[in-house]
């Protein structure tokens, strides 16, 4: 068996949980699947460990030859966040703009710089010598959330329109900027980047604002292409090649991919959606957005299967256990600042839920974004004390996402009960 057959058992074993998942445990389907592919990996590493089963050791080798920079951050990536723009309602938005943008911008690099500095005290104190740019590369990656199952129980539940489009607004735009922010770091750690304020700054605009450019100029052939076209699967099919061409364009072009799919997905879905409902095309809206809507859920629950089988193929330690443990209450005391601190100027201009923060908090996810960034970073490239980099990134970004998606979100309802309740009481 070779990595494709994988992906493809994967793929469908993703949606064998997801189907179980609504006449057994009824959970949100990231949850469901994020569990199930938990529980897969446990079984598999203690048949590994304890039977030394020899297709388990086959699963784990053909693992361990996949190349998931390509896969992930140059393949799945794209599809990904295109999928997720397109949900985005600019006109919804427009009310709390600079709000997101503040959470989206000052908010992901407080929290990536807490972190880093968090996360390198932490392996301190277990004896890790790991160099602060590594440990910021960390905070980058985990910084950015997942709005995918969080706001799948916030509209289940008809939570309070403002915190959802918080939540939405923030999570989507936050995944292009972490990226930048990761890209530019992982060129600091890993090439031959002079790190100093000029060079990291330069090569930070440039992906950035390269990035939403190059979007834009796609968006709108993209635009007249739909536009112009008679047959509905030809529109269908010029939105793919936007994360695929697109996104494969942009990464030549050295512009940040993320940022482009994020313009593209908002302009097409707000845009090209508007212009096509004025041509009546209705049917040929719903058929595009409910494609991309089950495209972006296949392949998180893909995702989350790889990654689980990832984790299969690696030496874990306790130190690597214990330190991804410790992460958890750090990324959520980093998360609860970054977003905190900027709320304490909002509260003078407007009044907000008082559950926001805690909700931002408990309810910014991490999910396949930081498992695809983790898994990119180059193996047997960087030791700590005698052990892969590489490893502890994923194992530790792991945790903190499986800690997020189940823990976290199951245990998000009551807070916005108490904010769908506060809201009653003041009418």
């Amino acid at each position: 068996m070779d990595a494709w057959y994988l992906i493809c058992f994967l793929g469908a074993l993703a949606v064998l949980i997801a189907f179980t998942n609504q006449f057994v445990l009824k959970l949100q389907t990231t949850i469901a699947i994020t569990t199930g592919s938990v529980v897969i990996s446990l079984l598999l590493i203690l048949a590994v460990k304890l039977l030394g089963d020899e297709s388990a050791l086959a699963l784990i080798n053909i693992v361990g030859s996949l190349n998931f920079n390509q896969l992930l951050l140059n393949g799945m990536l794209g599809f990904l966040l295109f999928a997720g723009a397109m949900e985005i309602d600019l006109k919804a938005l427009r009310r709390q703009r600079w709000e997101i943008t503040i959470l989206v911008l000052f908010s992901t690099v407080l929290s990536t710089v807490l972190v880093g500095y968090a996360s390198h005290w932490i392996m301190s104190q277990f004896g890790w010598d790991v160099p602060l740019i590594y440990c910021l590369l960390f905070g980058a990656l985990i910084s950015p959330t997942d709005p995918i199952a969080v706001l799948a129980i916030i509209k289940q539940m008809n939570a309070p329109k403002n915190i959802s489009i918080q939540v939405e607004g923030e999570s989507l735009f936050n995944d292009g900027v972490g990226l930048v922010i990761f890209s530019t770091l992982f060129a600091v750690a890993f090439s031959n980047v002079d790190p100093t304020f000029g060079s990291v700054a330069e090569l930070f605009l440039v992906e950035a604002i390269g990035g939403i450019l190059f979007g834009l100029v796609l968006a709108v052939i993209a635009h007249f292409l739909i536009i112009h076209s008679t047959d509905m699967n030809i529109r269908l099919l010029v939105t793919l090649t936007i994360p695929s061409a697109g996104y494969a364009l942009a990464i030549l072009m050295h512009v940040s991919g993320a940022l482009a799919m994020v313009m593209c997905g908002i302009f097409i879905g707000n845009v090209t959606r508007s212009k096509s409902a004025s041509l009546s095309r209705i049917s040929s809206i719903r058929y595009v957005k409910n494609f991309w809507h089950a495209t972006d859920s296949f392949l998180n629950a893909l995702l989350f299967l790889l990654i689980g089988m990832l984790i299969v193929s690696m030496s874990l330690t306790l130190d690597e256990l214990a330190i991804g443990l410790c992460m958890i209450p750090a990324v959520l005391l980093a998360r609860f600042i970054s977003v905190g601190a900027p709320y304490l100027v909002f509260r003078q201009f407007r009044r907000y839920d008082l559950n926001s923060v805690r909700i931002l908090t408990w309810g910014g996810l991490r999910g396949g974004l930081a498992l695809a960034m983790a898994a990119s970073i180059p193996n047997d490239t960087v030791l700590a004390n005698g052990h892969n980099l590489h490893n502890l990134m994923v194992i530790v970004t792991y945790i903190v996402v499986i800690f997020s998606i189940v823990v976290q979100g199951l245990t998000i309802s009551p807070l916005i009960k108490k904010s769908i309740a506060a809201g009653k009481a003041e009418l």
